[in-house]
């Protein structure tokens, strides 16, 4: 069981994940393993003003915000992929409940979407690199 320290430990590294994606590399900064990935990939129906990009950056604050989240990583050209990586099971089923997060899981089917897929997935090895600085 994780005490409070490690808890808050692990989200300042999430927070830390999200501002490092605006201002560098992208790559959320995760714990050793086991944890948890949820894969969302996206074909979008772009509209001018549809507010998509608002709501897409509320959710990965909101996110951030959430128990057991560690990170997120995300890229967009043809298709969007959004990964975030979590704690536990328990942890993304809380997400998916988030009365915010439903109302865009909603907006999502509607209207921003023409396909989705969505995967979950424990992660059980990682490995990284990061090239030095010359």
């Amino acid at each position: 069981m994780q005490n409070d320290a490690e808890r808050m430990s692990r989200r300042e590294r999430s927070v830390e994940s999200i501002d490092r994606r605006e201002a560098g590399d992208g790559l959320a900064r995760t714990p050793d393993p086991p944890y948890w990935a949820v894969i969302f990939s996206t074909h979008r129906d772009e509209q001018p003003g549809d507010r998509y990009d608002q709501t897409a950056q509320r959710m990965m604050t909101l996110a951030s915000e959430q128990a057991g989240f560690l990170g997120v990583e995300t890229a967009h050209s043809d298709i969007g992929i959004t990964v975030s990586y979590w704690t536990d099971e328990a942890s993304i089923a809380a997400w998916k409940r988030d009365a915010d997060h439903a109302f865009a899981q909603y907006e999502g089917r509607t209207r921003w979407y023409d396909a989705y897929e969505l995967r979950v997935a424990r992660v059980e090895r990682a490995h990284s690199f990061v090239r030095d600085d010359p």
